[in-house]
């Protein structure tokens, strides 16, 4: 059966998001301290992102609640959301979260996962119909528009891996902000970018997946950010050079959901994270062939496996619980 994004889903998971977007305790902080000065409390660094274990983690759980007032306006989380976004996407927190981007130290600060996030966020937000939220958080998404542009081009090589450093999951996500806010300048350098470090890949092996903390697949990821950054007759011919044995189920690591064994333990936790965001890949590819083609049956097949793996884990452990529905909300929506 074909999992489906319901509004009894989106009560959950938006239940889920409003008891921990602002539970400031547990913290994983990721600031350069260049004094004693900077010894300061996570909502006094960070005064809308910092709940959810760690900023990047808030911010998609923002991004997840955004999406979900603006698919499901009428469940009754809707109305917490809505009081959520008055109190924390003010004017005056979105100027503290930039004046922390200001500083010299920051500027790797959450390169390049939460930069991604962010941007997917603001376009989420300038889709609702309540246009104050987006508006009030332009200057911090200005901060990391440009910090793509100054970063990208200077990123001689990609960064393939399975975690927060994997720049094909940045871009993708960068893309639909750039695409939502008709930001051209932005779509331009993803996508030069993306054929610079991707347009020549062939034959991709897999291998090294699942390593024991990955929440993405290096391999699954690329091919999403080539879909999102490419034309649909340059995509597809690079799509088959790229995994060209998925009629045989191959590389067979791709097909099979990754194994948890410690839900507590918040590397090993990720393979739940890595389970449903290898489900939004094979999705969204999946869609991207025609409806003829027999892969898309297979790919479908194995979309499904893995959310059967990984949705019921969504929530019960906090290692888990603070990011989890978020990576199942774009599954489910792909």
């Amino acid at each position: 059966m074909r999992h489906s994004f319901t509004a009894d889903t989106a009560q959950r998971f938006a239940t889920i998001a409003l008891g921990h977007v602002k539970r400031e305790y547990p913290n994983k902080p990721a600031n350069v301290f260049s004094g004693p000065d900077d010894a300061r409390t996570p909502s006094d660094l960070h005064p809308i992102f910092h709940g959810s274990l760690d900023w990047h983690s808030c911010v998609h759980g923002y991004w997840m609640m955004a999406h979900i007032l603006r698919k499901f306006p009428e469940i009754p989380a809707a109305k917490n959301i809505r009081a959520l976004f008055d109190e924390m996407l003010a004017p005056e927190k979105v100027a503290g979260e930039c004046a922390y981007q200001a500083k010299p130290t920051s500027r790797g600060f959450e390169r390049p996962y939460g930069w991604g996030w962010l941007l997917k966020l603001s376009a989420e937000l300038s889709l609702l119909d309540d246009r104050r939220w987006s508006g009030n958080l332009k200057p911090l998404s200005d901060v990391f528009v440009q910090r793509f542009a100054d970063f990208l081009p200077i990123a001689t090589y990609p960064i393939r891996v399975g975690t927060h450093f994997n720049t094909a999951f940045a871009m993708r996500l960068a893309a639909d902000y750039a695409d939502t806010l008709n930001d051209t300048a932005l779509g331009t350098l993803l996508k030069n970018t993306a054929m610079r470090w991707y347009g020549k890949d062939e034959d991709c092996p897999a291998w090294g997946e699942p390593s024991g903390d990955d929440f993405l697949s290096s391999a699954l990821t690329e091919a999403e950010c080539m879909r999102r950054l490419m034309p649909d007759e340059d995509f597809r011919p690079w799509f088959d050079r790229f995994l060209p044995e998925i009629m045989a189920q191959r590389p067979a690591t791709l097909f099979s959901p990754a194994s948890v064994s410690d839900r507590s333990d918040g590397k090993i936790a990720h393979l739940d994270g890595l389970n449903l965001s290898r489900a939004w890949c094979w999705r969204s590819l999946a869609k991207a062939l025609p409806g003829s083609d027999p892969r898309r049956s297979i790919m479908e097949r194995a979309a499904e496996e893995h959310l059967a793996s990984a949705l019921p884990h969504v929530e019960g452990d906090y290692m888990g619980e603070h990011w989890l529905a978020s990576f199942a909300t774009l599954a489910l929506e792909a």
